[in-house]
């Protein structure tokens, strides 16, 4: 889970490059596209992980935020099902602004607590990854914070750069602020490899 006592920090990633790899499942899950209904279970995912207080503020903050177009939502919101059908994760590949410009940004990568632990969060990302690229939609940019570290070594992995300055939508680069929180978590290498991978 989740340490939230971890001080807050904006935190920016870029990538302009996917890296081809194969998108590996476990055994019996599949990967499916958004459908009406959906956004109850992507609110008892966001509820399970703490992100809303209750299930009902998440399914009100998806439908405001996601399902106004339905069109777009179903060939940009990507579930991962495990073997009795059930969603167990999921990741959109929406658009927010940069300088009045539309911009690519991966939203809301989340595996249920029961189901992590088997790379669905690795799978999801490259999946969501591949929309982008099927829609011509780069660099594609990530907004996170210091909570979300293991997150954050999964996208620096998959090619993202921790950006020091650069930013979209309203939020403000805290890179300085975040990485002073990280560098006193992580091991000394694996603060390194974060530094490695900012630009």
């Amino acid at each position: 889970m989740l340490d939230r006592n971890i001080p807050f920090y904006n935190m920016i990633l870029r990538c302009d490059h996917i890296m081809n790899s194969e998108i590996k499942l476990p055994d019996g899950y599949t990967f499916r596209f958004y459908e009406p209904g959906d956004e109850k279970e992507w609110a008892k995912l966001e509820y399970e992980i703490g992100d809303f207080d209750t299930m009902e503020l998440a399914e009100e903050y998806f439908v405001t935020n996601y399902c106004q177009d339905i069109n777009e939502i179903k060939r940009r919101c990507v579930f991962v099902l495990n073997q009795e059908k059930q969603i167990a994760g999921s990741c959109i590949a929406w658009n927010d602004f940069r300088n009045h410009q539309n911009v690519a940004s991966l939203h809301w990568l989340i595996v249920s607590p029961g189901q992590q632990g088997k790379h669905l969060g690795k799978a999801l990302c490259q999946k969501t990854m591949k929309i982008f690229q099927e829609l011509g939609e780069f660099p594609v940019y990530i907004h996170t914070q210091p909570w979300s570290y293991v997150a954050v070594f999964l996208y620096v992995r998959m090619g993202f750069w921790i950006q020091k300055e650069d930013t979209f939508s309203h939020y403000e680069n805290q890179y300085t602020q975040a990485m002073e929180v990280l560098k006193k978590r992580l091991s000394k290498e694996q603060y390194e490899e974060l530094v490695a991978h900012s630009s």
